[in-house]
């Protein structure tokens, strides 16, 4: 169960204007308090990773195929970093095939999210994704682990 008194700071980093407008209705509709950051591209994550007095978000969900920077190349350079190295990581992209899943996990992102073409299905990933980085020092998961699908989760009734 996710505390719905602390404010949980997502990035969201798509270009997809149609998909960032889902996440977020579907984060609003879930019983979490959060406050939802935008960006279309690796640069701009980098760029509001490392902007001077900001503070950190507490996970950044990152689509893998964006202009500019892509997530393979932001999450490269958020890992190699050690001052952003541990922020939480979660790959949301519509790439799904093995490989692709194989070469993030290789790379430390701390879960996978293939975006699910169904609103309630959509709401049940980001839920148990936040549930999952909110734990106290989530660790890393096993490769079984991996992939969040939210099958088995029922999200509670928003207050």
């Amino acid at each position: 169960m996710i505390s719905q008194k602390k404010k949980i700071n997502i990035l969201l980093a798509d270009d997809d204007q149609a998909d960032c407008l889902l996440f977020k209705d579907a984060l609003e509709e879930l019983p979490v308090t959060a406050e939802l950051t935008i960006v279309s591209n690796g640069e701009q994550v980098i760029e509001e990773l490392t902007k001077k007095g900001s503070k950190f978000p507490d996970v950044l969900f990152l689509d893998l195929n964006m202009p500019r920077k892509n997530g393979f190349a932001s999450l490269g350079e958020i890992k190699r970093s050690s001052a952003l190295q541990d922020i939480p990581v979660i790959i949301f992209s519509t790439a799904s095939d093995p490989e692709t899943v194989k070469n993030v996990f290789r790379d430390a992102a701390h879960y996978y999210i293939a975006k699910p073409a169904e609103f309630t299905q959509l709401k049940k990933v980001i839920y148990e994704a936040l549930m999952l980085i909110t734990q106290k020092n989530p660790p890393l998961p096993n490769k079984d682990k991996f992939m969040i699908t939210g099958d088995s989760i029922i999200i509670p009734d928003k207050k």
